[in-house]
């Protein structure tokens, strides 16, 4: 049976194959007053395509998904409510999408930060209900931009002690796997502590982004 170190030596060449194709997306945010400057991807992740933008040392991910009332994505030009992360298809919401025809569709924006590493402890991000708007335009280049900001709702996470001992070394090694990933490929991997033996801590605040814009190559 392979072990996991060596599929790691032989999935490092692969990722930093990834990493050095050429890509001509950027996007820039201040958040909570630190300036977030990376090139972000479009990629799947779940059931949804995500714009998401990352850096290493330590790990973080913004990630915003673009859709309709529906659930369908979307990444056309035009305004897009920014919603509950957790909860965006709300009565309310779609009434708002629907009736005063003045959005697109929906936002939802996650960041996710690593304060303890590796992998130990997170601070995470989700963009609630309210009157935030992203706002996307297409150029002649085939180029998308997007300007964004808003408060999100701040948690903080904590790696559970039975998943430390129990996943033990197995564990220890598949966080560095997925750091390694991350770096060497510009796609995150496996960064959300949600479902994934951490727990959430009592403490709370804000996330605060400003001055956010994107540029996105975009080919339908």
């Amino acid at each position: 049976m392979i072990s996991r170190y060596t599929l790691l030596f032989f999935l490092l060449p692969f990722t930093s194959a990834l990493g050095q194709l050429a890509n001509p997306n950027s996007l820039t945010v201040s958040i909570d007053g630190t300036s977030f400057t990376t090139q972000p991807r479009r990629i799947r992740i779940g059931n949804y395509w995500w714009v998401t933008a990352n850096t290493v040392k330590p790990d973080k991910s913004l990630r915003l998904w673009l859709g309709r009332y529906d659930g369908r994505d979307v990444l056309e030009p035009g305004n897009y409510l920014v919603v509950d992360a957790d909860n965006p298809d709300t009565r309310d919401n779609k009434r708002r999408i629907e009736d005063l025809g003045t959005y697109k569709g929906f936002a939802v924006i996650k960041y996710v930060e690593e304060t303890k590493s590796p992998r130990m402890e997170y601070h995470v991000g989700k963009s609630q209900n309210g009157d935030g708007i992203v706002t996307v335009v297409a150029s002649t280049d085939g180029l998308l931009t997007a300007r964004f900001g808003g408060t999100l709702a701040g948690s903080y996470w904590k790696e559970r002690a039975s998943a430390t001992v129990f996943g033990g070394m197995n564990r220890l090694v598949g966080k560095l796997e997925d750091k390694a990933i991350t770096k060497a490929s510009g796609y995150d991997s496996d960064i959300d502590p949600e479902g994934n033996g951490y727990k959430r801590l009592d403490k709370k605040d804000q996330v605060v982004l400003t001055n956010g814009t994107f540029t996105l190559q975009f080919k339908k």
